[in-house]
């Protein structure tokens, strides 16, 4: 997880994104398509045509940092605006980083087998999650059809 310091604004740049850009190309649509800032320190979020993979900048007083991500399966939900910059919350971003709807918070694919790993530890397959109780376990899981 990104540390997002309290009071980040993060912005979803809207629309498809060429992810073959780097740092600058990001910084530079930040900057030509979106009318804002890349360094005024919040988080700007892109994602490409295929929906799998993420692209963030930030920058945060001492340099612009890149960071990516690529769901194995599912895909992150994205607004469906064709052009311009949405909102969210930090807490929305986590969600969606985990490859959960951060609209309605699910996953956008069904949980894998669970294991029990220690005496009241959950580890679920398709997610990196520890489960500290089963109550917390079941809240997540039991929407689902364990396979």
């Amino acid at each position: 997880m990104i540390p997002v310091p309290s009071g980040v604004r993060v912005w979803l740049a809207v629309g498809r994104t060429d992810m073959r850009r780097g740092m600058n190309g990001l910084a530079l649509q930040v900057q030509e398509a979106l009318r804002c800032d890349p360094h005024a320190g919040d988080l700007f979020v892109f994602r490409g045509a295929r929906g799998d993979l993420i692209k963030i900048i930030w920058h945060d007083g001492l340099g612009m940092s890149l960071y990516a991500k690529r769901l194995e399966r599912g895909r992150f939900i994205w607004p469906s605006p064709t052009d311009g910059i949405v909102g969210i919350s930090a807490s929305q971003l986590a969600y969606m980083l985990d490859g959960i709807d951060w609209r309605n918070p699910r996953h956008t694919f069904p949980p894998g087998a669970c294991w029990i790993v220690a005496d009241a530890a959950f580890f679920c397959e398709s997610s990196v999650t520890i489960y500290d109780s089963i109550s917390a376990w079941i809240r997540v899981v039991k929407p689902f059809r364990m396979t």
